[in-house]
């Protein structure tokens, strides 16, 4: 007797399907809603969206870029607007004459919120035009790099020819760029076809294809890993290949986040070799067995097989699949892990939500992509595989987009925050190129399940293994084993005429290739099954570019960060100051009384986040000392919807005010609103905007 077996995607008989059971393709409609509803999100956070940065950037330095001072600083600083990696030689001073200019030691003068790095120079400097060339590593491990001047007495020539190649170009940051798409990569298709074995078709473990995509993704991730544990260093520091096999330079590479997120991938993969094995072993031999076994069943034993192409799971093949479930998805997490801990979603705003999504958002992008590599490899290479298998890949991918997609909005969010920078910036740019590559995905997809819903409706009307039309692996074997024994029985008459077992095996082992090439070409003749493949494999090409996109992105400056260095350098913008630094406004009024103009003196010590002292001195129009009855201001960080925050100064002489302790408590662009009143009924409120460094 046979047990009921699930159709599967091999050679059989094709019936046309019953117009009248096919349901009317809802899919545009509803992928018309989910774009509108995606939209009304991404426009609400984009218009709720405030400044971040996720790309450290110069917010400030001390001296100014293009200043001119009267005698040389004996310090020069630089502030940053988030933690940034410097080491020995990243801050260099050169003389007009290219000679150093510093002591060589870079300091670390970070307080109170503020990241400011600086070098001291030499005494007895000369006069003329100073270069200060500075180059560091940022949060998201990204290189980045810069350069300004500033004089000395007067400007001059200066012999300082700075390198035109930035950090991370170059033939070590070709190579890093292409490991980094190949580690990507990899890693979409090794989880991807895991979880397309454990999730979908199970009997899958035991398919040759499938065992070489994963173990080749293996090697592939774990090679690429290793080139960048190699170029880090080179590709940081502006290096040349030679540097690769410099080992001296390894060393604060594995002390870095990212040199650290490598070594823990390594180390990861090494838990996902036995994984793999036990995967492709014990679990591909339980399967097996039991498939074996339900074969044998009669049909009274109710073992009916399912999706993974097996039969009921015993309580061995119960816990080897729970554990490699558990397994599984941690390795793969901790895997992710080391992409989201040590690139943009470790910095910036919220990194804390930000990581977790970025891993998840990570593990969606593999199931959907590398599961799409696994079925195509399953239905080019596989001699057959089941619709149901087909049908729960079409509901794993459905649930991937959904996921990837409502991180992926929240990631955007982080990275881009405004409509100007979705479509004025790089990175906006290529995200909007990713959007679309997501959508024709998507309209791909829907013809891929139009066509798992033929298949599934022509498989069910052939005839089932056993029956008249007998065409599936055990048909295969079956055959095979028919055709070594016509081949043993040639060996038989060839021994009568003379021809040696040898040759007998060889000409039993073309028979049974000329039946296997004959079985394979009927079953491509499938219209459906071939339909299938056409739109997988028109996905699994468009997922080649979506993944070059994806990597591209990781390179690129965030619109944020974009968006605010060109604020910074718009005309009208304020100027950055220097930590420590004290500011000074100036801001004339006209109360509209007689003698109710002048102008208000600010001054604001060390203006930086945290205790400051302010001054403030009113001057009428001829200069001198203005008393007025009432003055009073405020600060507002218009970005982050803080404020106003009131200050009541204290009147110290005519026209002199001061508050003693004024606390700013963050650095930005602060909106300073100051309002005098010379007479009980005339008064002006004028404003201008402070940085805060």
């Amino acid at each position: 007797m046979t047990a009921t077996t699930a159709p599967r995607l091999g050679p059989h008989p094709v019936r046309p399907a019953d117009p009248r059971r096919r349901r009317p393709a809802r899919a545009p409609r509803a992928l018309l809603a989910l774009a509108v509803l995606l939209g009304t999100v991404l426009g609400t956070l984009f218009a709720t969206a405030g400044p971040a940065a996720a790309h450290a950037a110069l917010t400030g330095s001390d001296p100014k870029d293009g200043a001119v001072v009267e005698t040389a600083p004996g310090r020069v600083s630089l502030t940053f607007s988030e933690q940034i990696a410097m080491g020995k030689d990243s801050i260099r001073v050169l003389e007009p004459s290219a000679k150093r200019a510093d002591t060589g030691a870079v300091l670390d003068l970070s307080e109170g919120g503020t990241v400011t790095y600086g070098v001291e120079l030499r005494d007895g400097l000369p006069d003329g035009t100073y270069t200060v060339a500075w180059q560091g590593v940022s949060a998201d491990s990204h290189p980045i790099s810069g350069a300004f001047t500033f004089s000395v007495g007067a400007p001059s020539k200066t012999a300082v020819a700075l390198p035109d190649q930035e950090p991370g170009g170059g033939a070590v940051g070709l190579l890093y760029d292409i490991a980094r798409y190949a580690a990507y990569t990899s890693f979409a298709l090794m989880v991807g076809a895991v979880a397309f074995i454990l999730l979908c078709w199970r009997r899958g473990a035991g398919v040759r294809p499938l065992q070489r995509l994963v173990a080749r993704s293996w090697v592939a991730l774990t090679a690429s890993t290793l080139a960048m544990l190699l170029l880090r260093g080179p590709y940081t520091l502006n290096g040349s290949l030679t540097d690769v096999f410099d080992l001296a330079g390894l060393q604060p590479v594995l002390e870095s986040k990212t040199g650290a997120a490598l070594v823990s991938r390594l180390l990861l993969l090494g838990a996902a070799a036995l994984f793999i094995a036990v995967l492709f072993g014990a679990y591909a031999k339980e399967t097996a067995r039991r498939e074996a076994e339900g074969a044998d069943d009669d049909g009274d034993a109710g073992d009916v097989h399912d999706a993974g192409g097996s039969g009921a799971p015993g309580n061995r093949e119960k816990d080897l699949s729970f554990g490699l479930a558990v397994g599984g998805t941690v390795v793969a997490a901790g895997i992710a892990a080391t992409w989201a801990l040590s690139e943009h979603a470790s910095t910036g705003i919220q990194p804390g939500l930000a990581m977790p999504l970025d891993v998840i958002h990570l593990l969606a992008v593999a199931c959907w992509l590398g599961g799409l590599a696994a079925l195509l490899t399953a239905l080019y290479r596989a001699p057959s595989i089941e619709p149901a298998a087909v049908r729960a890949f079409s509901r794993v991918a459905f649930v991937s987009v959904i996921v990837l997609t409502a991180t992926g909005l929240y990631q955007s969010w982080r990275q881009v925050g405004s409509w100007s920078a979705l479509t004025g910036t790089s990175y906006g740019q290529w995200l909007l190129a990713k959007v679309a590559l997501v959508a024709v995905m998507v309209g791909i997809a829907w013809f891929s399940r139009k066509w798992t819903a033929r298949l599934a409706t022509t498989a069910t009307d052939a005839p089932q293994p056993g029956e008249a039309d007998d065409t599936d692996e055990g048909g295969e074997a079956e055959e095979a084993e028919s055709g070594d024994e016509r081949g043993d029985e040639g060996a038989g008459s060839g021994d009568a005429s003379g021809l040696d077992p040898a040759r007998a095996a060889q000409l039993a082992r073309q028979r049974t290739a000329v039946a296997t090439a004959l079985r394979k070409k009927e079953r491509d003749a499938d219209p459906d099954r071939a339909g299938l493949r056409r739109s997988v494999l028109a996905e699994a090409g468009i997922a080649v570019v979506l993944l070059a996109v994806t990597t591209v992105l990781t390179t690129t400056e965030p619109g944020r960060t974009a968006e605010a260095a060109k604020d910074s350098t718009a005309p009208g913008a304020a100027a950055p100051t220097a930590p420590g630094a004290t500011v000074e406004l100036k801001l004339p009024f006209d109360t509209g009384g007689q003698g109710g103009s002048g102008t208000v003196r600010l001054t604001l010590d060390p203006a930086r986040p945290g205790g400051n002292e302010l001054h403030l001195w009113v001057n009428g129009k001829d200069g001198a000392p203005l008393d007025v009855p009432e003055l009073k201001l405020s600060f507002t960080l218009e970005a982050k919807q803080i404020g106003p925050l009131p200050i009541t100064p204290e009147r110290l002489a005519a026209g002199h005010w001061s508050a003693g302790s004024v606390q700013i408590p963050m650095p930005g662009d602060w909106k300073v609103q100051v309002t005098v009143r010379t007479s009980d009924i005339d008064q002006a409120t004028v404003s201008k905007n402070l940085t805060i460094g």
